[in-house]
């Protein structure tokens, strides 16, 4: 500041010296603009440093969900695995699970499994034959025709596991664990895997041998 004062002490009587005006001017111009650039230098030498704000800790809740009750956890931990782990208490028989499936399955899979509109659940090879040298292009076009559980389901136990789980498609989880073993004793008899007398529990449905496992790699340490 003491050196802006000065600059501006000699500009002014620049101003009224009619000699040499112009020279005294250019010096006291240039005499402002050192000072300033000096001072200013000096000030960001002298003031401290601004320490960066630490960043703010995470929450320890996002805040998203609700807890859930042990029986709300057991209500959907239903996996069923290929060795029959998980599978509950119950029975169902063939001749139980033809009743069922005209009531609950047959709109969609037809009365027999084969007729749609929804994917065909009957027949070794699907609506496609594996021997069908056009097969790749009709795959293709028709995907959903050949997911029968003859054709292309590995293990017993993923029948019954789809069906408790997301059957039928307009009341999932609606039928108890009785009428999911009747059904998957009617579809397992419809493909010609068990006989019509058979009753499926949990003992005898993980020995049920599906044709698809050989078509299927498994993940399975237990099989390989």
């Amino acid at each position: 500041m003491a050196v802006w004062r000065t600059c501006m002490r000699e500009y002014h009587c620049c101003q009224l010296l009619p000699a040499g005006r112009a020279t005294l001017r250019r010096g006291a111009l240039a005499a402002m603009v050192a000072g300033l650039v000096g001072a200013g230098a000096a000030s960001e030498a002298q003031a401290p440093s601004a320490a960066a704000p630490e960043p703010a800790a995470p929450p320890h809740v996002i805040g998203l969900g609700q807890p859930l009750a042990p029986a709300d956890v057991e209500r959907h931990a239903i996996t069923v695995f290929p060795d029959g782990r998980n599978l509950p208490a119950g029975r169902g028989s063939v001749e139980q699970g033809a009743r069922l499936y005209a009531m609950h399955c047959a709109a969609c899979h037809g009365a027999k499994g084969i007729e749609g509109p929804a994917a065909r659940l009957v027949g070794s090879d699907g609506f496609i034959g594996w021997s069908d040298p056009l097969r790749p292009l009709r795959v293709r076009k028709y995907p959903l025709q050949v997911l029968s559980v003859g054709a292309m389901w590995p293990y017993a136990t993923t029948v019954f596991d789809y069906v408790r789980r997301g059957m039928p498609m307009h009341a999932p989880k609606s039928l108890t664990d009785d009428e999911v073993y009747a059904i998957t004793a009617h579809l397992l008899h419809l493909n010609g895997l068990v006989p019509g007398d058979a009753i499926m529990d949990k003992e005898k449905l993980p020995r049920v041998v599906m044709p698809g496992r050989d078509r299927t790699v498994s993940a399975w340490p237990q099989e390989r």
